[in-house]
């Protein structure tokens, strides 16, 4: 299995942070961000990976993680998006690197607190389709910024972005987990309204199918290039957790 780390986008929610770096080069208490998320895919049993990033800073991810034999990988590569096209569009990069096999992709600014590799373990067990990580937020005024889904006896109806009422309690956070059908269901999108590709339709297409699964984390998830706030959120946690390794993660939450 594969794993993608998405680390584009020109970071506006943190400027002035952003304005000379790519917001993933930032530090979230004693490590560059991006590590964080490439240790969430390390821990889950993933040693190849692929960074997707654009901008004036992309050669600072190599001089930064070289071929990634710090986190112990066999394989590292990096693919470059041109213009912000939307995340979808930056997945799509990796369909060479993916090579027909499953991948899971993670944003470069996420931070959680417990392994994933239980959840990873279910997908690898899926014969076909998808698999996203939800988390219960305790104050839903976040959800208006986030993909909420649609829930009904224990099934995925579907995703809405952004929603200034949301439907559920859930934040999509992101980590998305697929299987090498996913490029071809990229290719099908149409960009929205932004000009870009959006991975919630990806997702939305994958539940038309059937062909969508999905797991509630417990711990703590912080996305930390969405604000100053959370960015700060982010370092707090870090430095109060220290450096340990998250811990395993429980039994997935019913719905």
């Amino acid at each position: 299995m594969k794993g993608v780390v998405l680390a584009g986008g020109t970071g506006t929610r943190l400027y002035p942070l952003t304005r000379i770096t790519n917001k993933h080069l930032l530090p979230v208490y004693d490590k560059p961000m991006i590590y964080y998320p490439i240790q969430t895919l390390v821990e889950a049993g993933i040693r190849d990976i692929m960074i997707v990033t654009g901008g004036y800073n992309a050669g600072d991810f190599l001089r930064l993680l070289g071929r990634g034999r710090e986190f112990g990988l066999r394989h590292l590569q990096y693919g470059y998006q041109e213009q912000a096209g939307g995340i979808a569009e930056a997945l799509g990069l990796a369909e060479d690197f993916v090579d027909g096999d499953k991948c899971v992709v993670i944003l470069g600014d996420n931070i959680l607190e417990r392994s994933i590799a239980p959840y990873v373990e279910r997908f690898a067990a899926q014969e076909r389709g998808a698999r996203i990580l939800l988390k219960e937020m305790e104050d839903q005024r976040h959800l208006s910024h986030l993909g909420v889904p649609i829930i009904e006896h224990g099934r995925l109806l579907f995703i809405r972005e952004k929603p200034a009422t949301p439907p559920s309690p859930y934040a999509v956070i992101g980590v998305y987990m697929y299987d090498s059908s996913v490029f071809d269901v990229v290719r099908r999108q149409k960009p929205s309204g932004r000009g870009e590709l959006e991975i919630t339709d990806v997702n939305n297409a994958y539940i038309d199918r059937h062909e969508m699964e999905f797991d509630v984390i417990d711990g703590w998830w912080g996305d930390a290039g969405e604000s100053i706030e959370a960015y700060l959120s982010a370092i707090n946690f870090v430095a109060q957790r220290g450096t340990a390794q998250p811990e395993p993660a429980r039994e997935a939450v019913a719905v």
